[in-house]
Protein backbone atom coordinates (compact mmCIF):
# COMPACT_ATOMS: atom_id res chain seq x y z
CA UNK A 1 0.00 0.00 0.00
CA UNK A 2 1.62 3.22 -1.17
CA UNK A 3 1.09 6.45 0.77
CA UNK A 4 -0.97 9.26 -0.67
CA UNK A 5 -0.42 12.90 0.25
CA UNK A 6 -2.49 15.96 1.08
CA UNK A 7 -1.53 19.44 2.27
CA UNK A 8 -3.07 20.34 5.65
CA UNK A 9 -2.09 22.97 8.21
CA UNK A 10 0.82 24.07 6.06
CA UNK A 11 2.64 20.75 5.58
CA UNK A 12 2.34 17.79 3.23
CA UNK A 13 0.86 14.84 5.14
CA UNK A 14 1.35 11.30 3.89
CA UNK A 15 -1.34 8.75 4.65
CA UNK A 16 -2.47 5.21 3.93
CA UNK A 17 -6.05 4.69 2.77
CA UNK A 18 -8.34 1.71 2.40
CA UNK A 19 -12.08 1.25 2.01
CA UNK A 20 -14.89 2.73 -0.06
CA UNK A 21 -14.45 6.36 -1.12
CA UNK A 22 -18.06 7.08 -0.15
CA UNK A 23 -17.64 5.55 3.33
CA UNK A 24 -17.55 7.60 6.53
CA UNK A 25 -14.02 8.80 7.28
CA UNK A 26 -12.25 6.87 10.04
CA UNK A 27 -8.87 8.30 11.08
CA UNK A 28 -6.26 6.07 12.75
CA UNK A 29 -3.52 7.96 14.63
CA UNK A 30 -0.29 6.17 15.55
CA UNK A 31 2.07 6.77 18.46
CA UNK A 32 5.80 6.65 19.26
CA UNK A 33 8.01 4.97 18.21
CA UNK A 34 5.70 3.92 15.40
CA UNK A 35 4.09 5.03 12.15
CA UNK A 36 0.93 4.63 10.08
CA UNK A 37 1.74 1.01 9.18
CA UNK A 38 1.04 0.14 12.81
CA UNK A 39 -2.62 -0.19 11.77
CA UNK A 40 -2.11 -2.89 9.12
CA UNK A 41 -4.21 -5.37 11.12
CA UNK A 42 -7.04 -2.86 11.54
CA UNK A 43 -7.31 -1.14 8.16
CA UNK A 44 -8.73 -4.04 6.08
CA UNK A 45 -11.15 -5.02 8.85
CA UNK A 46 -12.50 -1.50 9.26
CA UNK A 47 -12.63 -1.02 5.47
CA UNK A 48 -14.65 -4.22 5.17
CA UNK A 49 -17.06 -2.75 7.71
CA UNK A 50 -17.69 0.12 5.28
CA UNK A 51 -15.44 2.88 6.61
CA UNK A 52 -13.08 4.98 4.50
CA UNK A 53 -10.02 4.25 6.64
CA UNK A 54 -7.16 6.78 6.64
CA UNK A 55 -3.98 6.31 8.68
CA UNK A 56 -1.80 9.43 8.49
CA UNK A 57 1.89 9.61 9.25
CA UNK A 58 1.93 12.27 11.95
CA UNK A 59 3.89 15.52 11.64
CA UNK A 60 7.63 14.80 11.62
CA UNK A 61 7.20 11.11 10.72
CA UNK A 62 8.45 10.53 7.16
CA UNK A 63 7.13 10.57 4.52
CA UNK A 64 5.02 13.35 6.14
CA UNK A 65 6.92 16.62 6.16
CA UNK A 66 9.39 17.74 8.81
CA UNK A 67 8.99 21.52 8.89
CA UNK A 68 12.14 23.54 9.53
CA UNK A 69 11.91 25.07 13.02
CA UNK A 70 8.39 23.70 13.27
CA UNK A 71 6.31 23.20 16.41
CA UNK A 72 5.21 19.84 17.81
CA UNK A 73 3.03 20.85 20.76
CA UNK A 74 -0.41 19.31 21.25
CA UNK A 75 -2.16 22.43 19.95
CA UNK A 76 -0.26 22.26 16.67
CA UNK A 77 -0.86 18.51 16.41
CA UNK A 78 -4.59 18.85 17.14
CA UNK A 79 -4.77 21.56 14.52
CA UNK A 80 -3.12 19.13 12.06
CA UNK A 81 -5.90 16.59 12.62
CA UNK A 82 -8.65 19.18 12.29
CA UNK A 83 -7.08 20.37 9.04
CA UNK A 84 -6.77 16.78 7.77
CA UNK A 85 -10.47 16.18 8.38
CA UNK A 86 -11.21 19.33 6.41
CA UNK A 87 -8.87 18.37 3.56
CA UNK A 88 -9.96 14.74 3.32
CA UNK A 89 -13.72 15.03 3.82
CA UNK A 90 -14.68 18.68 3.77
CA UNK A 91 -14.92 18.90 7.55
CA UNK A 92 -17.78 16.40 7.91
CA UNK A 93 -17.53 14.73 11.34
CA UNK A 94 -15.18 11.74 11.28
CA UNK A 95 -14.61 8.71 13.49
CA UNK A 96 -11.32 8.64 15.38
CA UNK A 97 -9.18 5.77 16.68
CA UNK A 98 -5.78 6.52 18.18
CA UNK A 99 -2.98 4.97 20.25
CA UNK A 100 -0.16 6.38 22.43
CA UNK A 101 0.82 9.86 21.14
CA UNK A 102 -2.02 9.60 18.67
CA UNK A 103 -4.37 9.23 21.64
CA UNK A 104 -2.80 12.22 23.43
CA UNK A 105 -3.42 14.27 20.29
CA UNK A 106 -6.94 12.86 19.99
CA UNK A 107 -7.88 14.02 23.50
CA UNK A 108 -6.96 17.53 22.35
CA UNK A 109 -9.08 17.20 19.22
CA UNK A 110 -12.03 15.99 21.32
CA UNK A 111 -11.65 18.96 23.65
CA UNK A 112 -11.00 21.70 21.11
CA UNK A 113 -12.86 20.45 18.02
CA UNK A 114 -15.67 18.16 19.27
CA UNK A 115 -17.85 19.10 16.30
CA UNK A 116 -15.39 17.29 14.01
CA UNK A 117 -15.61 13.87 15.69
CA UNK A 118 -18.58 11.49 15.67
CA UNK A 119 -17.23 8.85 18.05
CA UNK A 120 -13.73 7.93 19.32
CA UNK A 121 -11.76 4.96 20.64
CA UNK A 122 -8.44 5.77 22.31
CA UNK A 123 -5.85 3.12 23.12
CA UNK A 124 -3.21 2.86 25.86
CA UNK A 125 -3.22 6.48 27.08
CA UNK A 126 -5.49 8.08 29.72
CA UNK A 127 -6.55 11.72 29.60
CA UNK A 128 -3.52 14.07 29.88
CA UNK A 129 -4.95 15.75 33.00
CA UNK A 130 -5.41 12.34 34.63
CA UNK A 131 -1.80 11.45 33.79
CA UNK A 132 -0.49 14.67 35.32
CA UNK A 133 -2.51 14.07 38.49
CA UNK A 134 -1.22 10.52 38.79
CA UNK A 135 2.41 11.47 38.25
CA UNK A 136 2.20 13.94 41.13
CA UNK A 137 1.34 11.20 43.59
CA UNK A 138 2.67 7.91 42.19
CA UNK A 139 6.40 7.08 42.03
CA UNK A 140 5.48 3.87 40.14
CA UNK A 141 3.94 5.88 37.33
CA UNK A 142 6.87 8.30 37.29
CA UNK A 143 9.17 5.33 36.66
CA UNK A 144 6.78 4.07 33.96
CA UNK A 145 7.10 7.47 32.26
CA UNK A 146 10.88 7.78 32.63
CA UNK A 147 11.33 8.41 28.91
CA UNK A 148 9.32 11.63 29.12
CA UNK A 149 11.98 13.11 31.40
CA UNK A 150 14.92 11.55 29.55
CA UNK A 151 13.77 13.08 26.27
CA UNK A 152 13.85 16.60 27.74
CA UNK A 153 17.66 16.59 27.53
CA UNK A 154 19.28 18.16 24.48
CA UNK A 155 21.26 16.06 21.98
CA UNK A 156 21.76 13.01 24.24
CA UNK A 157 18.37 11.35 23.54
CA UNK A 158 18.95 11.50 19.79
CA UNK A 159 22.35 9.88 20.22
CA UNK A 160 20.95 7.24 22.57
CA UNK A 161 18.11 6.35 20.22
CA UNK A 162 20.39 6.06 17.17
CA UNK A 163 23.12 4.02 18.90
CA UNK A 164 23.54 0.38 17.89
CA UNK A 165 21.10 0.59 14.97
CA UNK A 166 18.37 2.10 17.16
CA UNK A 167 18.68 -0.59 19.84
CA UNK A 168 16.96 1.68 22.38
CA UNK A 169 13.88 1.95 20.15
CA UNK A 170 13.71 -1.85 19.94
CA UNK A 171 14.15 -2.07 23.71
CA UNK A 172 11.21 0.30 24.28
CA UNK A 173 8.95 -1.99 22.24
CA UNK A 174 10.04 -5.02 24.28
CA UNK A 175 9.60 -3.08 27.53
CA UNK A 176 6.10 -1.87 26.69
CA UNK A 177 4.86 -5.08 25.02
CA UNK A 178 6.95 -7.78 26.75
CA UNK A 179 4.93 -10.75 25.49
CA UNK A 180 5.04 -9.71 21.84
CA UNK A 181 7.73 -10.00 19.17
CA UNK A 182 7.21 -7.39 16.45
CA UNK A 183 10.70 -7.21 15.00
CA UNK A 184 9.73 -6.80 11.32
CA UNK A 185 7.49 -3.83 12.10
CA UNK A 186 10.10 -2.30 14.40
CA UNK A 187 12.76 -2.75 11.71
CA UNK A 188 10.85 -0.54 9.28
CA UNK A 189 10.25 2.03 12.05
CA UNK A 190 14.01 2.17 12.63
CA UNK A 191 14.58 2.80 8.92
CA UNK A 192 12.06 5.65 9.08
CA UNK A 193 13.73 7.20 12.14
CA UNK A 194 17.09 7.10 10.35
CA UNK A 195 15.83 9.61 7.78
CA UNK A 196 17.22 13.15 8.19
CA UNK A 197 15.46 15.10 10.92
CA UNK A 198 13.03 12.34 11.90
CA UNK A 199 14.53 11.38 15.26
CA UNK A 200 14.62 14.95 16.55
CA UNK A 201 11.12 15.66 15.22
CA UNK A 202 9.57 12.67 16.97
CA UNK A 203 11.33 13.51 20.25
CA UNK A 204 10.11 17.11 19.93
CA UNK A 205 6.61 15.89 20.88
CA UNK A 206 7.94 15.13 24.37
CA UNK A 207 9.89 18.37 24.68
CA UNK A 208 6.90 20.45 23.66
CA UNK A 209 4.74 18.63 26.20
CA UNK A 210 6.84 19.84 29.15
CA UNK A 211 8.73 22.92 27.96
CA UNK A 212 6.83 26.07 27.03
CA UNK A 213 9.59 27.34 24.72
CA UNK A 214 8.78 24.49 22.33
CA UNK A 215 5.08 25.45 22.11
CA UNK A 216 3.67 27.71 19.41
CA UNK A 217 2.81 31.00 21.19
CA UNK A 218 0.28 31.85 18.47
CA UNK A 219 -1.88 28.90 19.57
CA UNK A 220 -2.37 29.89 23.22
CA UNK A 221 -6.16 30.14 22.85
CA UNK A 222 -6.37 26.72 21.19
CA UNK A 223 -4.07 25.22 23.81
CA UNK A 224 -6.48 26.38 26.53
CA UNK A 225 -9.28 24.34 24.93
CA UNK A 226 -7.43 21.03 24.51
CA UNK A 227 -8.36 19.53 27.88
CA UNK A 228 -11.98 20.70 28.06
CA UNK A 229 -14.54 17.99 28.87
CA UNK A 230 -15.87 16.62 25.61
CA UNK A 231 -19.36 15.60 24.50
CA UNK A 232 -17.93 13.10 21.99
CA UNK A 233 -18.80 9.49 22.90
CA UNK A 234 -15.44 7.95 23.77
CA UNK A 235 -14.16 4.51 24.73
CA UNK A 236 -10.64 4.14 26.17
CA UNK A 237 -8.93 0.74 26.09
CA UNK A 238 -5.71 -0.47 27.75
CA UNK A 239 -3.97 -3.82 27.96
CA UNK A 240 -3.97 -5.50 31.36
CA UNK A 241 -0.16 -5.51 31.25
CA UNK A 242 -0.06 -1.73 30.83
CA UNK A 243 0.10 0.12 34.17
CA UNK A 244 -1.81 3.05 32.75
CA UNK A 245 -5.00 0.99 32.85
CA UNK A 246 -5.19 1.99 36.54
CA UNK A 247 -6.14 5.54 35.58
CA UNK A 248 -9.16 4.74 33.41
CA UNK A 249 -11.91 4.35 36.06
CA UNK A 250 -11.25 7.81 37.52
CA UNK A 251 -11.35 9.96 34.41
CA UNK A 252 -15.06 10.09 33.66
CA UNK A 253 -15.18 13.79 34.59
CA UNK A 254 -13.47 14.67 31.30
CA UNK A 255 -16.45 13.47 29.27
CA UNK A 256 -19.83 15.16 29.17
CA UNK A 257 -20.93 12.60 26.60
CA UNK A 258 -20.85 8.80 26.97
CA UNK A 259 -17.57 7.46 28.38
CA UNK A 260 -16.62 3.80 28.47
CA UNK A 261 -13.40 1.99 29.32
CA UNK A 262 -12.21 -1.57 28.82
CA UNK A 263 -9.10 -3.72 29.12
CA UNK A 264 -7.64 -6.39 26.85
CA UNK A 265 -6.38 -9.40 28.78
CA UNK A 266 -2.68 -10.14 28.42
CA UNK A 267 -1.92 -7.14 26.19
CA UNK A 268 0.70 -4.47 26.77
CA UNK A 269 1.05 -0.99 25.36
CA UNK A 270 0.79 -1.81 21.64
CA UNK A 271 -2.42 -3.73 22.18
CA UNK A 272 -3.79 -3.20 18.66
CA UNK A 273 -0.85 -5.19 17.32
CA UNK A 274 -0.70 -7.73 20.13
CA UNK A 275 -4.42 -8.60 20.24
CA UNK A 276 -5.87 -7.27 16.99
CA UNK A 277 -9.04 -9.37 16.93
CA UNK A 278 -10.12 -8.23 20.41
CA UNK A 279 -9.19 -4.60 19.79
CA UNK A 280 -10.96 -4.59 16.42
CA UNK A 281 -14.10 -5.98 18.05
CA UNK A 282 -14.05 -3.32 20.78
CA UNK A 283 -13.52 -0.55 18.22
CA UNK A 284 -16.20 -1.61 15.76
CA UNK A 285 -18.76 -2.25 18.51
CA UNK A 286 -18.29 1.27 19.90
CA UNK A 287 -18.16 3.06 16.56
CA UNK A 288 -21.26 1.23 15.39
CA UNK A 289 -23.45 2.41 18.24
CA UNK A 290 -26.06 4.98 17.18
CA UNK A 291 -25.28 8.59 18.05
CA UNK A 292 -27.96 10.70 19.67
Amino acid sequence: MQPRTVVANGIRHAYLEQGPAQGRLLLLLHGFPDNARSWEQQMPVFAQAGYRVVAPYLRGYPPTGIPARGYYDRATLAQDIAALIGALDGGRPAFLVAQDWGAAIAYGVLGAFPELIERAVLLAVPHPVQIRRTLRRSPRHIVRSFHWFLFQLPVLPEALCRAGNFAFIEWLWRLWSPAYDDRDHVAQIKRMLAEPGAMSATLAYYRAALQQRFQDPALADLRARLDRPTPVPTRVVCGTRDMRREMLPGQGEFFTGPYDWATVEGAGHFLHREKPAEVNRLVLEWLGRPSN
